[in-house]
């Protein structure tokens, strides 16, 4: 057991290099770059929003050193990854309740998900939280430095931004740069959408007390139907 675990440790620790070692070789000379030129070197920049950084509101302008652009990617990474898996328990878990062979806590969850945390009972939380604190733990670890005096709040200079490590299917294996670049531009822009739509979900979900798929293919189906010509302009 031993011997496999080195092996697996070995290899998980060979992939991460290379694929850290492919991500560094397209940029040149950081500690050279302006913010606005380092973030025009990361992952995320893609049709149709030009051949550089998306940054309408002009954070860029205001950064006031690399390591804040770091700082933000992982941020946004973070955030993009926990609106992924947001978006899409909104909607299962709205669903359960018709699926009695599925975990539904024994039907007590019902209605909208922006009112399902308050409706489960102790036993769930608590271990919930443990699982996330874990986790957080050890993605701060990875990640960020000791905080103390000028290192507090930032990224290590020798972590690769998003990159913990955690790839079960594989995906990384046997990928080229460009290859890497491009699951890297996926991901962002999945989890771009994704915080829009749980934000989106979460006000709509507000503004009627309806679950979203109720008001997405029932209520505006009734829309249509009360009103067509609405819908073909006529």
């Amino acid at each position: 057991m031993a011997a496999i675990t080195s092996i697996n440790t070995t290899f998980v620790a060979a992939s991460r290099t290379a694929v850290r070692t492919q991500a560094r070789a397209r940029v040149v000379s950081v500690s050279a770059q302006s913010p606005k030129e380092y973030a025009a070197t990361l992952p995320g920049i893609t049709a149709p929003f030009g051949d550089g950084p998306w940054d309408p509101a002009g954070l860029l302008d205001g950064a006031n050193s690399i390591k804040d652009v770091r700082r933000w990617r992982e941020a946004e990474l973070t955030h993009g990854r926990v609106s992924m898996l947001a978006a899409l328990g909104f909607v299962v878990g709205e669903q359960l309740e018709d699926f009695p062979l599925f975990l539904n806590f024994d039907g007590n969850i019902t209605g909208p998900a922006i009112n399902q945390f308050q409706q489960v009972g102790q036993g769930f939380w608590e271990p919930l939280v443990l699982v996330i604190g874990i986790l957080e733990s050890y993605r701060v670890s990875l990640a960020w430095d000791t905080p103390t005096g000028a290192s507090f709040n930032q990224v290590k200079d020798e972590y690769e931004i998003g990159e913990l490590g955690f790839d079960p299917l594989n995906f990384l294996d046997g990928k080229s740069a460009d290859e890497v670049l491009e699951l890297k531009n996926r991901e962002l822009n999945n989890g771009r959408l994704a915080m829009i739509s749980i934000a989106g979900f979460v006000a709509q979900e507000c503004v009627n007390n309806t679950e979203i798929f109720k008001h997405l293919f029932l209520d505006i189906e009734d829309d249509v139907l009360a009103n067509p010509s609405a819908i073909v302009g006529l």
